[in-house]
């Protein structure tokens, strides 16, 4: 059977990166974006981008229908947890019921596709430290509205694969991090650093807290663990994606500062502070080994540096 992915959020940061590792599989790819997106996406052959907005559930069936996919990877959602303490509403419109109405569209295929989904370690919480890493059987206690719908599209994913028999794979995603990334840690210090390498900022870091403890991804690693587990991984089942080892977040701006060879004054700034914070988010990724043999192959060193040669670039 000739295998066709759907890649929701095509637009976005992972979906684009996992939009050209499956191009590079050779697989024919339909890349779905949020229709007022201005995007200036790359010209593959056997790649067609079309606009879709998640939360119009007709939309939706229309593209299922005309595109017959047998795989959908569902990257589409708002993904900033800043952004759902601001506006819960469209956060959760677009979310859960955005992902309703993919699922929804999934159930009345005449073959339904795989879907694997873009779910967050942000359902976790606040861990004891005895419970890290923490694994998929931990409680999932979120600490705001982006936690949330991340963990209702688990459990709605859940129950699709309960109910209806549809081949579902959750993907709780760990920080992920790389070219292109924009509104994260490692990315805004990169930025900065290429900044003021260049000249175009005086020699000032700002910062928010630099006292918790992650451990990032890098993006190439991520994307070949949804396609581990659209092809290995067992439906029904929730896997966590993580990096080996956690960072305090002033490693990785030391880091990216050394490895751009510059000097700079590092400023707290308020507006970067959250008003909640996880002390560590890390997770085990014990069962996504067993059930795929995916493991993450780039270094914090790797990933900071292609991060700093992109943004050298396009400055």
């Amino acid at each position: 059977m000739k295998k066709i992915a759907l890649v929701t959020g095509a637009e976005g940061f992972i979906g684009s990166h996992l939009v050209k590792f499956l191009h590079a599989k050779g697989w024919p790819v339909i890349g779905s974006y949020l229709n007022n997106v201005v995007h200036v996406f790359p010209k593959l052959r056997n790649v067609q981008f079309v606009a879709c907005d998640l939360r119009n559930g007709q939309r939706v069936s229309q593209v299922l229908a005309e595109h017959q996919p047998t795989h959908i990877f569902h990257m589409g959602a708002q993904s900033l947890p800043t952004a759902s303490w601001a506006d819960p509403v469209t956060t959760f419109e677009s979310n859960i019921m955005g992902s309703l109405y993919l699922l929804e569209g999934v159930r009345h295929m005449k073959r339904r596709a795989v879907i694997v989904s873009a779910c967050s370690s942000a359902e976790y919480g606040n861990v004891p430290p005895s419970a890290v890493p923490v694994r998929e059987e931990q409680p999932l206690h979120p600490l705001h509205p982006y936690g949330i719908s991340k963990v209702c599209l688990d459990l709605l994913a859940r129950e699709y694969f309960l109910d209806y028999k549809i081949p579902a794979v959750n993907i709780r995603l760990f920080n992920t991090t790389g070219p292109g990334k924009i509104n994260d840690a490692p990315s805004d210090f990169v930025r900065q650093v290429a900044r003021i390498k260049k000249g175009l900022q005086a020699p000032v870091i700002e910062v928010g807290n630099l006292n918790p403890r992650r451990a990032f991804l890098d993006v190439q690693d991520a994307v070949r663990g949804f396609y581990l587990a659209a092809m290995k991984g067992k439906h029904g089942e929730s896997y966590n994606l993580c990096a080996t080892r956690t960072y305090r977040i002033h490693e990785v701006l030391d880091l990216a500062v050394r490895l751009a060879g510059i000097k700079a004054e590092i400023r707290p700034a308020a507006r970067l502070m959250r008003p909640s914070d996880e002390k560590i988010i890390f997770g085990s990724t014990e069962k996504i080994r067993r059930d795929t043999g995916w493991k993450p192959l780039s270094s914090i060193e790797n990933t900071l540096q292609s991060m700093l040669d992109y943004w050298l670039e396009v400055l």
